[in-house]
């Protein structure tokens, strides 16, 4: 009689000792992958934000050398070129904290609303509130324009979320990207009609409503800083309350996140950072729609990281689309409010084309 008995083999299925620890293998080496990519992907941003800043200040209407620029950087101004070098660093300081803001504040308003096309302006910030504040008060000062700016930000994105919270559901994404776009609309329009009669105020609002830097000063920086830089620490805060909200809002419930503290806050941060970049600068788009996606391809889907990365890449795309705009039109200048629609407008086609970009 032949005897059956036979070792048992090992399990093939995937619940063995072997396969854990291949799995663990895989995800340590996915983890590093990541830390790389990430430390290489910062490491390039912040030296070519070191390029971008050193060719803000070459370059413009006069052409100077790096004696000049260095006489500059200590604080010595005893030629024509030292000064233009002078007067081209508070140019360059503003759109480097301009698009780092417009970045940040970008990709806060696609993880809000899980919307891939969301920018600054989805709820309202870009919307002319500084317009109807220099047609019906008559304000003519950087702090009136920075609190103009910030009131109707706030008030449009009341709006945005009461408007979407109507109904069944509460405020979801969907809903308030359309209560968002509506909502701009409306005010750009209004915007519109308060300015077509006042002939006086026509060429202060055109310049304005193009974007740009051009003309900064010191004294227009240091009103910004302190929005800026506390919308700098309520996104980066709120940047675990976005990574819960993209697992969709019941799952952030579920997991204790009060989603409406969560979009409240995040909010609050977007509109502190584009609020002021706004009434210095107006209203330049695309910044904050193309940054957050090129920067998920270093730093992913992870908000703690994604919100940092689109601030060095915002500051280098914003500092050199304002040298493109001094280069092209030399010994002229395109505002660089024009250079970014036409970078950001094909972007915008890709992006729309692209099926990918479905969820974030």
């Amino acid at each position: 009689m032949q005897t059956c008995s036979q070792k048992p083999h090992a399990s093939h299925n995937g619940s063995g000792p072997a396969s854990g620890s291949s799995v663990n293998r895989s995800v340590a080496l996915r983890i590093k992958r990541n830390a790389a990519r990430r430390l290489s992907g910062g490491a390039a941003l912040l030296v070519l934000l070191g390029l971008a800043a050193m060719l803000s200040v070459a370059f413009g209407t006069r052409e100077v050398g790096w004696p000049e620029i260095a006489a500059a950087l200590s604080g010595q101004v005893a030629t024509v070129g030292d000064a233009a070098v002078a007067s081209r660093l508070p140019r360059t300081l503003l759109a480097m904290l301009a698009g780092a803001a417009l970045g940040i504040s970008g990709g806060v308003m696609q993880g809000l609303t899980r919307n891939p096309l969301a920018d600054p302006g989805l709820l309202g910030v870009n919307a002319g509130a500084v317009v109807i504040g220099i047609a019906w008060f008559g304000i003519d000062e950087t702090t009136s324009y920075i609190w103009t700016a910030i009131a109707g930000a706030a008030i449009s994105a009341c709006a945005v979320y009461a408007i979407a919270s109507l109904g069944q559901g509460g405020a979801t994404p969907l809903r308030l990207a359309l209560a968002g776009a509506a909502i701009t609309a409306a005010l750009s329009s209004l915007a519109t009609a308060v300015v077509l009669p006042r002939g006086d105020i026509g060429g202060l609002v055109q310049s304005w409503l193009v974007g740009g830097v051009g003309g900064a000063t010191y004294e227009q920086l240091l009103p910004v800083l302190p929005f800026l830089v506390t919308g700098f620490v309520i996104t980066l805060l709120a940047a675990r309350k976005l990574n819960m909200l993209a697992l969709g809002d019941d799952t952030a419930a579920g997991l204790g996140e009060k989603v409406a503290v969560a979009r409240a806050m995040s909010a609050v941060g977007a509109v502190l950072l584009c609020g002021p970049i706004t009434a210095v600068c107006g209203p330049i788009g695309f910044v904050g729609l193309v940054v957050p996606h090129a920067c998920r391809l270093l730093a992913g889907g992870d908000y703690r990281w994604l919100l940092p990365f689109s601030a060095l890449g915002g500051a280098v795309l914003l500092t050199l689309s304002d040298v493109a705009g001094r280069l092209i039109a030399h010994p002229s200048e395109l505002d660089v409010g024009i250079v970014t629609a036409f970078i950001g407008a094909p972007v915008f086609i890709w992006i729309v084309r692209n099926r990918k970009v479905g969820s974030l």
